[in-house]
This record gives C-alpha cells, structure tokens and sequence, in this order.
C-alpha cells in the first residue's frame, strides 16, 4: 500500500502528544505529593520513558504486534525493529507506528506509579516497569489490538486504550496499593498535595496530549480522527463539569484538584470509545464516568486503602466506566470513502451482545493484570525489597533515593 504523507504527519505528530503526556503524568502526580517527594514522584514518569522505550524496541513491539501465536502473544520477528525501516502498516511507516505504540506502552506503567508514590524504592520501581511492560501489557496490548488478538476477534472494542492502557494500569495500582501498604500514619493523617498548580498544569498538558493519544489512534488524517479529535474534548469537558457538580454538591465547595481529577476521569472514559460513539453520547460518558470515579476515590477511606494518587479511583474505574460504555453507544459507521465499517453498535443501537463483550475483556483484563502484579511483587520484594525504610520514609524518597531535593533552601 501507498503511504500517505498526510497520514504520517498526523501519526508522528501524535506520537510527539503523547510522549508529552508523560511528562505532564509527572506533572500532575508530582503536585499532589510532599515537597520532600516530589522528585521521585516525577522520577516515576521520566524514569519510564527510557526504561520502557528500550524493552518496546528490543522485544515488546514484536511480542505485541509480531505473528500471533493462536491470538495470545507475538513473536519475536520483528525484534530490534531493523526489518521496520522499509515496511509500511496501512498508509504508514511501520516505525512511525512502531513510536506511537511506543508511546502508549511508555505513560501505562507510569501511570500506576500514582498507587504507591512516596513509599516505593526506586530499585524496586524500575525493575516493576520492565517487567510489568513485558509481561502484562504487551500481552493485553496484542489480544486487544494485534490482527489476530482474541479479544479483537471476539469483538472487543478498545480505540485508545481504555482496556489496554487504563483499566490494566488502574488494576495493577490496586494490587500495589494492597501490597506496598500505607504510607506512615495512613489515614490518621492525610498528607495534603504541597503545589496544586503543578497538578493543574499537568492536568491541562495531559488534555492537551490526549488529542494524540486518542485521535492518533485513527491512524489517518480522516473523518474518524475528526470523530474521535471532538468526541476527546468533550468527554473531557463532561468529565469536569460532573465532578465539580457532583464535588460541590458533596463538600460544598468545587475545587481545583476536583476539575483536574474529573477531567482526566473524563479522559480516561472516553478513550475506548472515541472513535465509535456521538459527540453527545462521549458528553455523557465523561459526566457519568467522573461521578462513579469520585465515588471509587471515597471508598479508599471507607476501606482503608492507600492509593497516594488514585490511580486505581480515576484509571482503574474510569477506563471499566468507559470500556462498559463504549458497549452501550457505539454505533457502527462507514465513513465517506471507505469500503469497510468502523466499530461495532452498542446496546442503545440494537445490540445487547456487544456489552457482554465489553464486559468480559474488562474482567479478563483486570484480573490478569491483577494476578501478574501480585506475583511481580512478591518476585522483586525477594531480591531487592519493595518499600524504602521507614526512616527514609519519613526523611523523604527525594534525599534517601536520589540525593537531591526539589526544593533548596
């Protein structure tokens, strides 16, 4: 197939969004955070996108995207990337494709980090990402997007990543949660965010990226990059506006942080389902999403659960909400042009068997990511040991890990 310029510019534009999206994760994790934690917060990001970017191109493209063997994992031909410089994937170059995959595996396992900030060893970290990259989302990555994937056979629907990137980061964040334990006082005493204008300047280059995450997840320059580039914002926009109502009625005041979680709830919600569903239905979405995501951050106290950063309340649940969802509104289109549908209808078009789908792919999603990120534990605390001292606890991750401070003076 000829490949397109204009379908490549958008793709490599789009890769260059959402690389940007993990930086601006550290951003809006690293405010929430002490001042005394605040490095190795932003460490948790930064430190993913050379770690994770060199297992993507050694192994975790092929296993991902390579032959399927019977719609479970690839193989390793394509491992070092050298035979994708001349190979094109639809109107593409492989390895524009290749980099923008890249870019997803990279901000997943960062994500989690949100789950067990201010407590994790940095040694202990790194070898979680590599292998959590390796072992639950390439695999996922492959049943849910791979030609031959399982779950894309069966009839799963997932744009952006909502099953792949999402619900498996949000389960894991659980898993780590339980695992690493609270934080010293937990909850007794709640350690309060120390600069909420880096977490909304994260939040708002996170809006900003999620155009690539989402419309790039087209692959074209076309009418459903189009569909999905409206359908983004909006969810977004739904997203943030129903946890300020919904904050605002609960606490009596709207606040910062609350615009900044609902719109990423939003965000989250709407990625598997933007190329398949209206601009209004995404609206929708996004409002729902964030009410049930700031009921998921409650129950942390109700049980007693530490996820520092709610990467479980907002990923976790977010991405379930909108994979169920994209079950209910999606509607099947042909776009001007094409010889071939897009996405599937839903239950509101016809279609109840399509939610059934959504819901087992969620289910067997989150449970294997769960199972993996309990063993890959277990594994890393035997020979490095997870959780840092107490004391270099209460000194801080910034000092006792790395030997800097965010802050002088």
């Amino acid at each position: 197939m000829t490949i397109n310029a204009g379908d490549t510019a958008w793709l490599l534009v789009s890769a260059a969004l959402v690389l940007l999206m993990t930086p601006a994760l550290a951003l809006f994790y690293g405010g929430m955070v002490r001042k005394k934690n605040v490095l190795s917060t932003l460490m948790h990001s930064f430190a993913a996108l050379p770690v994770v970017s060199v297992v993507w191109a050694v192994c975790g493209y092929s296993l991902a995207f390579g032959p399927s063997r019977g719609g479970v994992i690839g193989t390793f031909a394509h491992a070092g990337l050298s035979d994708l410089v001349f190979a094109a994937h639809g109107t593409v170059p492989s390895l524009v494709f290749c980099m923008f995959q890249m870019m997803f595996a990279v901000i997943t396992p960062a994500l989690i980090s949100g789950a067990f900030a201010e407590r994790m060893k940095f040694s202990a970290y790194i070898l979680f990402i590599a292998l959590w990259s390796l072992l639950v989302y390439v695999p996922v990555a492959h049943w849910v997007w791979a030609d031959e994937g399982w779950l894309l056979k069966l009839g799963a629907l997932d744009f952006a990543g909502g099953t792949v990137v999402h619900l498996t980061a949000g389960a894991s964040a659980l898993v780590c949660a339980l695992k690493v334990g609270k934080r010293l006082k937990y909850p007794q005493e709640r350690p309060l965010p120390h600069n909420l204008t880096m977490t909304l300047t994260g939040a708002g280059l996170l809006w900003f990226g999620w155009f690539g995450f989402n419309a790039g997840s087209a692959l074209s320059s076309g009418w459903l990059a189009g569909l999905a580039f409206a359908t983004t914002h909006l969810g977004a926009a739904g997203g943030a506006l129903g946890w300020l109502l919904v904050e605002w009625k609960h606490r009596g005041k709207p606040t910062a942080l609350g615009i900044a979680s609902g719109l990423v709830a939003g965000l989250v919600a709407i990625t598997p389902a933007a190329g398949y569903v209206s601009p209004v239905a995404s609206i929708v979405i996004g409002f729902v999403a964030s009410g049930v995501c700031y009921l998921a951050v409650l129950a942390k106290y109700k049980y007693g659960y530490d996820d520092s950063l709610d990467a479980f309340g907002v990923h976790g649940v977010g991405g379930f909400t909108g994979a169920v969802l994209t079950g209910v509104f999606a509607v099947k289109r042909t776009f001007p042009g094409a010889t071939d549908p897009v996405g599937a209808d839903g239950l509101l078009a016809g279609n109840p068997k399509q939610l059934g789908i959504q819901l087992l792919a969620c289910v067997v999603s989150a449970v294997y990511a769960a199972a993996v990120t309990w063993g890959l534990l277990k594994l890393i605390d035997k020979v490095v040991g997870v959780r840092v001292a107490s004391t270099d606890e209460r000194e801080g991750l910034d000092t006792t890990q790395h030997g800097e401070e965010g802050y002088a003076g």
